[in-house]
């Protein structure tokens, strides 16, 4: 007990370094994708040093969701491989201890981490979002830090457009400085022109400060005279001239309760108050839109003052018409909100046109046209605010299932990072890193279909944000079971041999000559072995063919299980005889080839199958045309076979060699 105790601190002590290394480092690189995504609305704005050092912080917390999975597949499969690697795996498991009683305290860990994680992402993590996305909001609408460049124009300063042909850094003093005030239109600029000028902020850094030196103003005046065709102007000469321009330089930090109040900001039981609001809210909008739709097109009424000739008369171009054979009655106009004194008259619909003069016609249509339209404007505007609605419902469900996802991808990647180390047995920086990378890029980009697949309504939300788990987690069963079973999983020649079988390759046989022979051959059993595999090759090709007719391979004709007793059978005698002295027998053994029986051969077992494909004519000729090559190579094969043997090899010419 006390070893298996010591066991689980060294595994700890392994993990805990790697897991805090891993971690800080995904985070800075996440840390500087988010920077990189978002440099323009930060550069040049003038933040100080401590607001960009918050907003990096509150980055980086929220950034953690995105590193903490990495870090655990990187970490336990680092872990582990060291421990293979070392050869320390291999003792561990000599001594008793199997592969998942060593996971043991790093599933127990882990476990601690994801409720962790839950709390985090319930608690802390909707506060940080708040923070940095109004410190976000806020750097966006900051202005820039005014720097004026020499021989372009500077038009970051809102409504004004300045030039500076020469600045002198020492003085500070601006040369040859044109400005353009646009604030009225293009067509109404006023002109600055000035031989130098001096730049400065307000003491509150709210407007900008321009001491103009020895220039002229030039003011378009056709707002005075708009009718006129000639455009007046006015000219001003100055030797000196301030003019103070609104450019608010400070840093104004916007309200948190507007972010908080989104779904960003919200924990668990905000999110699922949020759900019943809005559900409460879209069943409404439908009832409303449902009622105003079964008015529009379930009743359209005739209205006629009460007392009136039995013959109808059009109330308006606008009104609504009951269609031919409905039912109509008090209650239905009453539910219909037809006022009190208004009767609703069943009518012909072709009989009630028939009724208006000809010139009227166009005006009845018309009305009916616009009418139309409103109807279609109130339904597309219904449709786009249940439109929004949805989405902002489905946007709180992804946020509210965002908690526990986390949680799950940090076990499931422990039971992959884990038994991979198991199985790869390579530590360090390099093959660790590299498959880890490759199972998080995969793992994000179903993550991030399922997120976009389930925000924009295509599925479920539930469907989508589970998606990554229902990939990752087979994957992680699977790679836990060949661990335990020490299983070849990244084995080429295990999948190249897989490869072979299924493509039905052929594989040539590689018998050395040995220079030393412990055992010596016994003649009796090498001799019946070439009897029997030269009496059942010559029964098989007394029976097939090189190309079998297309009734004869629907027969079932091509038996599995003779095939490859045959391949068995020269694997048994090439086998024996390897430990042969003679160089001749080496050669003639090297030449048997490998016989396997291959599915396109009998690819239906059933003979009712086998009938119902033979007659079903475009599958059953495909499959036989494909066969033909395959059924000509294994008659060859046999045929090679049965020919180096034929010679029968007795007891006197093995004793010999």
């Amino acid at each position: 007990m006390r070893v298996v105790k010591r066991l689980y601190l060294f595994i700890l002590k392994s993990f805990l370094p790697l897991f805090a290394m891993t971690f800080f480092i995904v985070l800075f690189i996440v840390l500087m994708q988010f920077l990189w995504r978002y440099i323009d609305d930060l550069v040049g704005k003038g933040l100080s040093v401590g607001l960009l050092g918050e907003l990096f912080f509150y980055a980086a917390v929220s950034m953690v969701p995105m590193a903490l999975p990495l870090a655990i597949l990187l970490a336990s499969l680092m872990t582990f491989g060291n421990l293979g690697e070392k050869s320390e795996l291999t003792a561990i498991k000599a001594s008793g201890v199997s592969l998942v009683k060593a996971m043991s305290p790093l599933i127990v860990l882990i476990s601690l981490v994801a409720v962790g994680a839950f709390f985090f992402q319930n608690d802390v993590l909707p506060r940080a979002q708040v923070k940095m996305w109004t410190l976000l909001f806020s750097a966006r609408q900051k202005s820039p830090e005014l720097e004026i460049p020499e021989g372009a124009f500077y038009d970051q300063i809102p409504g004004y457009s300045l030039y500076v042909k020469h600045k002198n850094r020492d003085t500070g003093m601006l040369h040859d400085v044109m400005i353009y005030n646009v604030q009225k239109g293009g067509e109404n600029a006023t002109i600055l022109v000035a031989d130098s000028a001096r730049l400065a902020f307000t003491k509150d850094s709210r407007y900008l400060y321009l001491h103009l030196f020895q220039g002229e103003q030039f003011e378009n005046l056709r707002d005075q005279k708009a009718g006129s065709a000639n455009v007046p102007f006015r000219r001003e000469s100055f030797l000196d001239k301030e003019v103070l321009i609104a450019f608010d330089n400070n840093f104004n930090r916007l309200d948190e309760g507007g972010m908080r109040s989104q779904y960003v900001g919200k924990n668990m039981k905000e999110l699922q108050q949020s759900l019943d609001s809005l559900s409460v809210r879209i069943d409404s909008i439908g009832r409303d839109a449902g009622r105003q739709f079964d008015r529009n097109l379930a009743y359209m009424e005739l209205a006629r003052p009460s007392g009136s000739s039995k013959e109808a008369k059009p109330a308006s171009s606008a009104g609504e018409i009951s269609s031919a054979g409905e039912t109509s009655s008090a209650g239905k106009a009453s539910s219909a909100g037809v006022g009190a004194g208004v009767n609703v008259a069943k009518l012909n619909l072709d009989s009630l046109l028939r009724s208006f003069e000809p010139s009227k016609l166009d005006g009845v249509f018309a009305g009916a046209r616009s009418a139309m339209g409103r109807q279609k404007m109130e339904v597309e505007f219904r449709a786009l605010q249940m439109n929004d609605e949805w989405k902002r419902f489905r946007r709180h469900q992804i946020e509210l299932i965002k908690k526990f996802t986390l949680s799950v991808a940090c076990i499931i990647f422990l039971f992959i990072g884990a038994p991979l180390g198991a199985i790869i047995r390579k530590g360090g920086l390099g093959t660790p890193l590299v498959i880890s990378v490759l199972l998080f890029l995969f793992y994000y980009i179903i993550d991030n279909t399922g997120y976009k697949l389930a925000r924009d309504g295509h599925w479920v939300v539930w469907v989508g944000m589970w998606l990554s788990t229902f990939v990752l987690l087979p994957l992680g069963i699977f790679v836990t079971y060949k661990a335990m079973n020490d299983s070849a999983v990244f084995n080429p020649d295990l999948y190249r041999e897989w490869l072979r079988r299924r493509l039905g390759l052929p594989e040539s046989r590689h018998v050395p000559l040995k220079e030393v022979i412990i055992n010596d051959i016994p003649a009796g059993v090498a001799v019946a072995y070439a009897e029997n595999l030269m009496l059942d090759s010559f029964a098989w090709l007394a029976t097939h063919k090189s190309r079998p007719s297309y009734a004869a391979y629907w027969s079932g004709i091509y038996i599995p299980a003779d095939i490859d007793r045959i391949g068995e059978e020269a694997d048994k005698l090439v086998t024996l005889l390897s430990d042969s002295r003679d160089p001749v027998v080496i050669d003639r053994l090297n030449r048997f080839p490998t016989t396997r029986s291959l599915w396109i051969l009998c690819p239906a077992k059933n003979p009712g199958l086998r009938k119902l494909l033979k007659w079903v004519f475009p599958v059953g000729a495909l499959l036989y045309l494909l066969s033909l090559p395959y059924a000509r190579r294994v008659y060859n094969e046999i045929r090679v076979l049965h020919n180096c043997v034929t010679l029968p090899l007795s007891e006197k010419d093995v004793n010999k060699r």
